[in-house]
């Protein structure tokens, strides 16, 4: 019975998965946020520093002399510059696209044609999130090979030897970057399931995103005892796991935003994991439970 009921549970998350991927792929939205990530990335990481650079300003983010600023633009500075971004405006971003590829089947009605035609609740919902997963690896991919091209069209028209990076280094600041991208993103699943709805998910993910972790940190300052919890945030790990990579922590008007040195990079690693873990597995629970009417 086991082995006739495991390959047909194999085929139907297949085609799950294959119909998700087919959903993203020609939905403009997800699109226009990939879009908007990796320009984001590419202005604020190359961009406006190189433009300091040949002005002889500042560094845009860590207010750098511009004698340093050449070598944080150059292909061998890729693995401490990739994540700057992550913790803060691009993990914001991911979890706008977990908001609403989970949040908008409802408000179209199609979790409910899904999952009263198709494979069933679990089968269905693990396809969403498996698709959801190869998007941010493509995103994630993306930036990489953004960053690899910018930094080595700097380094020639500053007539630069090209250095590639430690190949041990930049996998770890990839993987990094992939940790934090896909907490963010299943945190805007689990908000898109609990709401029903990809405006309100998307409206409460930016608030904790961006205003209220950064206000309990503000108050923390006060409050020595509200460290306990600011130190265990998704946003503390997310912004100390860049800040274990190499990013510059804010602090002082410099930095990254949302880059921190709260944890270590085992902690961070351990505690993303965990709210990784977390989110999908209270997302399966509620969707499973959830009334679709």
């Amino acid at each position: 019975m086991r082995t006739a009921i495991e390959p047909a549970v194999i085929r139907a998350l297949g085609a799950s998965v294959r119909a998700e991927l087919l959903r993203l792929r020609k939905w403009p939205t997800v699109w226009v946020l990939s879009g908007v990530w990796l320009a984001l990335n590419l202005t604020f990481a190359y961009v406006f520093n190189y433009l300091a650079y040949t002005t002889g300003s500042g560094n845009f983010g860590t207010g750098e002399a511009t004698e340093g600023l050449l070598a944080d633009l150059l292909p061998e500075a890729i693995p401490r510059i990739y994540t700057g971004g992550l913790p803060m405006f691009g993990g914001a971003i991911m979890m706008i696209l977990g908001a609403l590829a989970a949040g908008s089947g409802f408000g179209w009605g199609t979790w409910k044609t899904v999952l009263t035609q198709g494979p069933g609740r679990l089968v269905a919902f693990a396809g969403t999130l498996v698709a959801l997963g190869v998007v941010i690896v493509a995103i994630i991919v993306g930036q990489l090979v953004l960053d690899f091209g910018a930094s080595a069209l700097i380094a020639t028209v500053e007539s630069q030897a090209l250095v590639w990076p430690d190949a041990g280094e930049l996998a770890q600041s990839v993987g990094g970057g992939l940790l934090i991208s896909a907490m963010w993103a299943t945190a805007g699943v689990l908000i898109g399931v609990l709401t029903r709805s990809p405006a309100l998910a998307v409206g409460l993910g930016l608030v904790w995103s961006l205003v209220v972790e950064n206000l309990l940190r503000g108050v923390a300052n006060l409050i020595n005892e509200l460290e306990y919890v600011t130190n265990v945030l998704p946003g503390t790990a997310a912004g100390s796991m860049a800040g274990a990579l190499g990013a510059t922590a804010e602090g002082d008007g410099e930095g990254a935003p949302g880059v921190l040195t709260v944890l270590t990079g085992a902690e961070s690693a351990t505690l993303l994991t965990t709210y990784l873990v977390a989110f999908v597995v209270a997302a399966v629970f509620t969707m499973r439970r959830r009334d679709l009417a």
